[in-house]
C-alpha cells in the first residue's frame, strides 16, 4: 500500500465530514496489517460531547468489520498548521498499536509524521 493511496482516501473522507458547527472538516484513513483501508470523518453534534473525531470513526468502522491490526493512519485537515489527534484519539490509536505510524497533513502541503507512543507518552495501559 502506498502512502499516496492513504492520503487520497483520507482527503476524500474529509469531504464527507458533518461539521455544521465548527466548519472544521477532518478525514482519516486507517491501514490494516492485511492492506485494507478504513476511512472516517468527523461527525459533529449540537451536543458537542457527542461528536466523534475522524480517527475514532475509522477505528470503529474497522473494528466493527473484525479488523484490529493497524499499521498506519493518515489525517487530513484544511488549516494553516498541522492538526494532531486529540487526546481521546491518541489513546484509542495507542490501544490498537503503540507503534502505529501517524501522518498528519494539511491541504497546503504541511506534513508531520509521528508514532502513536510519541504522541501519547505515558499512555494508559491496563498492564501497568
Amino acid at each position: 500500500m502506498k502512502e499516496e493511496d492513504l492520503i487520497k482516501a483520507a482527503t476524500e473522507a474529509r469531504l464527507r465530514a458533518y461539521a455544521p458547527y465548527s466548519k472544521f472538516k477532518v478525514g482519516a484513513a486507517l491501514l490494516t496489517k492485511d492492506g485494507q483501508i478504513f476511512t472516517g470523518c468527523n461527525v459533529e453534534n449540537s451536543s458537542y460531547g457527542l461528536s466523534i473525531c475522524a480517527e475514532r470513526a475509522a477505528v470503529v468502522k474497522a473494528v466493527s468489520e473484525g479488523c484490529t491490526g493497524f499499521t498506519d493512519l493518515v489525517l487530513v485537515v484544511d488549516c494553516e498548521g498541522i492538526c494532531t489527534p486529540c487526546g481521546a484519539c491518541r489513546q484509542v490509536l495507542f490501544e490498537f498499536n503503540p507503534d502505529m505510524n501517524i501522518i498528519m497533513l494539511n491541504l497546503r502541503g504541511g506534513k508531520l509524521e509521528a508514532i502513536a507512543r510519541e504522541l501519547l507518552p505515558e499512555a494508559f495501559e491496563l498492564d501497568h
